[in-house]
């Protein structure tokens, strides 16, 4: 079982955060601003030496650096958010085109289309669209799969039987996938390839069941298992207790986080069956922690104690249950807005790598 970090690749300024979100705006805005929500809680978080680092860098010393550290650890590969719209229209491409351009990064990759609209969800505007999110016919698909053919020809790109990977967050938002990837298995053929490999998110959102376009899922925790695979009490229980949380705060000036799960709970569904898993070539997930608070402040959510110790369950967990899996999905490397985190932080330093490398790599 090959470990594939999900990786976010918004470290660096765009003309378009700095319209959004102001000036300068990256990820580690968010990060360094962050603030705790009660007394114990683990905000902000700090990177290892203050390593606020830069990935548009065009010397790829960040992606040099990066690499390094995930193949000490046993990191086989990273799955790159690509934030495409329509031919024209993408967000936070140059990360990857500067990996693209430096082959002596010695590091395994695939996309992970974030095909989702853009809006001000961070703050709370949901409806407030930024970017829509578009499919278009053929031409808009040719044009897509042309863009991502130079990757394809990558040797690092991965691949599964001579098909390039294409994970796909949120794939039943797509309702032409069908005639979209017989576009892009013509297109690969001809470009010496056996077809395009469709893997769709297994998320909080609506699970693809078309077993004809899709070859396989990957388990994006810890969101999925809690919408598909805990109780109909559990999830009560969550919500009434938010909602309560919720009317305090109406009253409160110092306001108190709102929505909280249990990790314990969370850690004891993962092991139960999910309709969409019978039958199916199914990637298993996991996930250090879980707390976008940095993002959403006492808005948002954080799976209250998610530790090492639990990640180093899941790990073990995923690594018998799925017993023959070629891939296990962390979210992730580098979600610092949602302390969903691999790379190594003042406080843990680098256990949550070594839990990695202990589990798929010892003796």
């Amino acid at each position: 079982m090959k470990v594939i970090a999900m990786y976010l690749p918004q470290y660096h300024r765009i003309k378009e955060n700095d319209e959004w979100w102001g000036e300068g705006y990256t990820e580690w805005t968010a990060v360094r601003r962050a603030k705790p929500c009660y007394d114990g809680h683990l905000q902000p978080n700090v990177p290892l030496n203050n390593n606020y680092y830069d990935l548009a860098l065009e010397d790829a010393s960040t992606w040099k650096q990066q690499a390094d550290l995930a193949q000490r650890y046993g990191i086989y590969g990273f799955c790159v958010y690509h934030y495409w719209f329509e031919t024209g229209v993408q967000l936070m491409e140059r990360p990857m085109e500067i990996l693209l351009n430096h082959p002596e990064v010695d590091i395994h990759y695939c996309y992970c289309w974030a095909n989702e609209n853009w809006t001000r969800r961070w703050d709370g505007k949901e409806k407030n669209i930024l970017r829509e999110q578009k499919y278009g016919e053929k031409e808009e698909w040719i044009n897509h799969f042309n863009y991502l053919l130079k990757f394809f020809n990558d040797p690092r790109y991965i691949k599964i039987d001579n098909k390039p990977i294409l994970n796909i967050y949120h794939s039943a938002a797509i309702p032409c996938l069908n005639e979209m990837k017989q576009v892009w298995n013509d297109l690969a053929k001809n470009s010496g390839f056996d077809g395009i490999y469709i893997v769709s998110g297994n998320t909080f959102f609506t699970l693809d069941e078309r077993s004809d376009v899709i070859d396989a899922y990957y388990n994006f925790e810890p969101f999925y298992t809690f919408r598909y695979k805990s109780t109909f009490f559990n999830k009560a229980h969550y919500k009434i207790s938010s909602t309560a949380r919720h009317l305090v705060n109406v009253f409160r000036k110092d306001k108190i986080l709102e929505k909280r799960v249990s990790s314990w709970n969370f850690i004891k569904f993962m092991n139960r069956n999910s309709r969409i898993e019978e039958g199916k070539t199914i990637f298993p997930g996991a996930c250090p922690r879980w707390d976008n608070t940095p993002r959403r402040g006492y808005k948002g959510i954080e799976y209250v104690g998610l530790n090492l110790d639990n990640f180093k369950r899941q790990l073990h967990n995923a690594k018998i249950r799925y017993k023959g899996a070629l891939f296990i999905y962390i979210n992730a490397w580098n979600e610092w807005g949602e302390s969903a985190y691999l790379e190594p932080d003042e406080r843990m330093k680098f256990l949550y790598l070594k839990a990695v490398k202990d589990e798929f790599y010892a003796n």
